[in-house]
């Protein structure tokens, strides 16, 4: 999937009916194949031998035969203005998708795909839960041509709606690409690698916690032993160097996920709409208006200072629960980059609103105190665990603990605060790891107003600012320890500004 093949790739409307590629049923049973794999290895590896072992035979015929079934029964034909996807033969079903309620167009491809030369095209609309339809297989200049007609038809002016269905090659404009050495920042930055060693852990567990601790158990042995060859006076030096091989294992073992991530990450613009596509032996490709996006985030580690870099986020109306272990929807349009670039990016795709903010509003002056208290309820409960298990000693340790968590959460109470202007809200928060995070005004949808008992005791407030769609399990914007008669003004104007605009996305 590369724009080469986008700019070859031959107009598909004006069609009658279609069926999807001819090798599209052997993707289907694949996909199938992975719910029941398990329990199908499983009475092979296991099985005693006898007649009941054929089931598992008899199971994978009848997966065969669905996924043949549904290649022949899947239908597809595009019209001037919608999608009509006709599926089922006993119980028939006739979908049709108009061109303009399309908001995102997922192109999927794996090792598998790449080999036949096929993808998977998915496409949703704003908030669904599930893809409007989902098209295992199309040829890959059948589903760029028909990700292209999507981009021309899917707007408003009739004009548009009956465009010839042979326009000249679209203009296209690189926001932003990753080399290399970016790709290997990427993952020296992120904590990938040790997401996937947590992974592991857990799945060995499901095979018995007797694996786990006694693989534990033999490294143990084999380290300590490692460590004793050093000879006295030499046990310090040698477990930091255990520690370090271990460090360097869990970073290496980051860049190579974020190699087959990342590779060939590319962002385009193509007219009104984003083009993502990344992926080393996977190849995603989406493509979405950028009218969708509804909020922006930048994140800024300790690593990402080290680089000078950070890393760019969106939400959009599209919710993010896809298949594939890969998000549906566009939402790293910057996994690295320098503070500079991410700024331009964001002028560029949003030029209504003033990036950065002339002027950061603080927070409460009690903030301080409000981040503090719950720090010292833990630190109490710590204390007394610990004088119960180690006596005076674990009470030294809080002593020491107690000052590192009041300077820590001062430097949170610094670095928060917010903006607001006509036609955007921000916020930014974080001091170890930072986070900027803004919406348009326009795009808000619904405003709550929220006080717990010692917020309403230091009189404070927190306002939740919701967009449209976006993924269930993000936080809303949220506008933290705002001084209560100011947190009331914000919400009245807001709401006031809310109600006078349509939400358009």
């Amino acid at each position: 999937m590369t724009t080469p093949e986008l700019a070859a790739a031959p107009a598909i409307d004006g069609q009658p009916e279609r069926r999807l590629h001819p090798m599209s049923w052997l993707f289907v049973l694949i996909q199938q194949l992975k719910q029941f794999i398990l329990p199908i290895l499983a009475l092979f590896l296991f099985g005693r031998g006898d007649r009941n072992d054929l089931w598992g035979l008899v199971a994978i015929c009848i997966l065969g035969a669905v996924s043949i079934w549904q290649y022949y029964t899947y239908r597809f034909r595009i019209g001037v203005d919608s999608l009509e996807i006709r599926s089922g033969l006993l119980e028939r079903s006739l979908r049709q998708i108009p061109f303009a309620r399309i908001h995102n167009v997922g192109l999927h491809q794996t090792l598998l795909h790449r080999i036949f030369g096929v993808a998977e095209v998915r496409l949703e609309s704003a908030g669904g839960i599930k893809p409007e339809a989902e098209m295992r297989v199309l040829k890959v200049e059948d589903a760029l041509a028909l990700e292209a007609l999507v981009r021309r038809r899917g707007r408003v002016d009739a004009a548009a709606a009956t465009a010839t269905s042979a326009p000249a090659t679209p203009e296209f404009e690189l926001l932003h690409s990753l080399s290399n050495a970016e790709v290997v920042r990427v993952g020296l930055i992120s904590n990938r690698g040790l997401i996937v060693v947590g992974g592991a852990y857990l799945a060995m567990n499901q095979f018995g916690a007797d694996m786990t601790s006694d693989l534990i158990e033999s490294w143990g042995r084999t380290l300590f032993g490692m460590v004793d060859s050093y000879g006295r006076g030499h046990e310090v030096a040698a477990t930091l160097f255990l520690i370090l091989v271990f460090l360097t294992l869990l970073r290496t073992l980051s860049v190579l996920i974020a190699l087959l991530q990342y590779s060939g990450f590319r962002l385009e613009e193509h007219g009104r709409r984003l083009t993502l596509e990344r992926g080393l032996l996977t190849r995603i490709r989406t493509s979405t208006p950028r009218r969708r996006i509804q909020s922006w985030t930048l994140r800024e580690g300790m690593l990402h200072r080290l680089f000078k870099r950070r890393t760019l986020e969106v939400g959009t109306a599209v919710l993010d629960n896809g298949s594939h272990s890969q998000p549906r929807s566009l939402r790293e349009i910057a996994p690295v980059a320098t503070p500079q670039r991410c700024d331009e990016l964001i002028r560029h795709l949003a030029p209504q609103v003033q990036w950065p903010p002339q002027t950061w509003h603080r927070l409460h002056r009690w903030t301080f105190a409000r981040l503090f208290v719950p720090q010292m309820v833990w630190a109490s409960l710590l204390g007394a665990i610990a004088l119960l298990g180690f006596g005076p000693l674990g009470l030294v340790f809080v002593a020491l603990w107690v000052p590192w968590v009041a300077y820590i959460t001062w430097q949170h109470a610094t670095h928060a605060g917010y903006a607001i202007d006509e036609r955007m809200v921000a916020t930014r928060r974080g001091w170890w790891t930072r986070e900027w995070r803004f919406a348009e005004i326009s795009k808000l949808q619904a405003i709550r107003f929220g006080q717990s008992p010692l917020e309403r005791r230091l009189g404070m407030a927190t306002l939740l600012l919701d967009t449209a769609g976006g993924n269930a399990l993000a936080e809303p914007l949220r506008l933290n320890f705002l001084p209560e008669a100011e947190a009331r003004a914000l919400q009245a104007r807001l709401g006031r500004e809310i109600a006078r605009n349509t939400l358009r996305w």
